[in-house]
């Protein structure tokens, strides 16, 4: 039997997409080539080597086991719109979404949508899973932020007003009925155009709620706690093999905080934001400042770049249709 996935077109890190992501890697080595100049070389290649390859690896381990739950969390969720594939080539469908991670606002992880297109899940239902990935995703955060918030501020009003939104936007969603009789309306006095683009994008809402509603919701979350916690344990342990006393809670504290201000940057994967936050945060809880540019970096190589070079990787085996 063939595999479905000879039916999907051109590789899409073709064309546009692979230029766009070389000069996002050269100007993110750039950037980073430019922090470590500003913190000193040589301080900076010491801490890296002072972290060492033992501490690297036990970190890429920690990532596998984010993306592994992740993966668990949006099969769960996609079998809750009534799809259920073969893990394998479903898993390696997931990874590589990682592979458009740095396409600004994440939207770029929705290139699954295409090879789960041949797989016979609709646009409508694989984009509704994204969107409830990267709000499990958000709410996660958040959670692992408050547990060490209220130690600093001027970040309370920020994370404040983020649950708000997202408290918001989780009772919206589950307003069935509102959001039909919303859609109803629209279809009624919209242009045939614009009513076709207004029903598409209720009918993903209409999906969304209903991963996003309890008990998938609360099982997601803990997932979602779970494995970006595991991201911010390797944090902890990066900055203890330098020394530092930095406690568990204010480690992910500022590994939460420093995404969120990355997400809601819209940055092409936080590039930027989300160091500068963590860089300055760490200097703020008396880690000198070449020993907070080598953990940044480190941190972000193994969680960040290791998943897009995943993603690389997955994507170069997935079967093209020949022309």
């Amino acid at each position: 039997m063939a595999d479905p996935l000879m039916h999907v077109h051109a590789n899409p890190l073709h064309g546009w997409r692979r230029h766009a992501l070389i000069l996002v890697v050269m100007l993110s080595v750039a950037g980073y080539l430019g922090f470590v100049l500003w913190s000193g070389w040589a301080e900076v290649t010491a801490a890296i080597a002072q972290v060492g390859w033992l501490m690297t690896g036990v970190a890429l381990l920690l990532s596998l086991l984010n993306y592994g739950l992740r993966f668990v969390r949006w099969q769960l969720y996609l079998a809750q719109l009534g799809h259920t594939l073969p893990w394998r080539e479903h898993f390696r469908i997931y990874m590589a979404g990682f592979s458009m991670t740095i396409v600004p606002g994440k939207v770029g992880e929705t290139i699954r949508s295409i090879f789960l297109k041949a797989h016979g899940v609709d646009y409508a239902k694989s984009v509704a899973v994204f969107f409830s990935e990267q709000a499990s995703n958000l709410i996660s955060m958040v959670i692992l932020a408050a547990f060490g918030v209220w130690v600093y501020p001027a970040a309370q009003p920020f994370v404040l007003i983020l649950s708000a939104a997202l408290l918001v936007g989780l009772v919206v969603l589950q307003q069935a009925k509102l959001l039909a009789m919303l859609d109803q309306f629209a279809q009624r006095w919209l242009p045939a155009k614009l009513a076709k683009v207004s029903h598409a994008a209720f009918t993903t809402i209409a999906h969304a709620g209903q991963c996003l509603r309890f008990p998938v919701l609360s099982l997601g979350l803990a997932i979602g706690v779970v494995a970006w916690g595991a991201e911010g344990v390797a944090l902890y342990f990066m900055l203890h093999s330098l020394g530092s006393d930095i406690s568990l809670q204010t480690t992910l504290f500022i590994y939460a905080f420093s995404m969120l201000v990355g997400a809601i940057s819209f940055l092409p994967g936080g590039l930027g934001g989300v160091e500068a936050t963590m860089i300055g945060l760490l200097m703020l809880n008396q880690l000198d400042q070449a020993h907070a540019v080598a953990v940044t970096l480190l941190i972000r190589l193994t969680t960040l770049w290791f998943a897009i070079a995943l993603g690389g990787m997955a994507m170069m085996h997935i079967p093209q249709r020949k022309n």
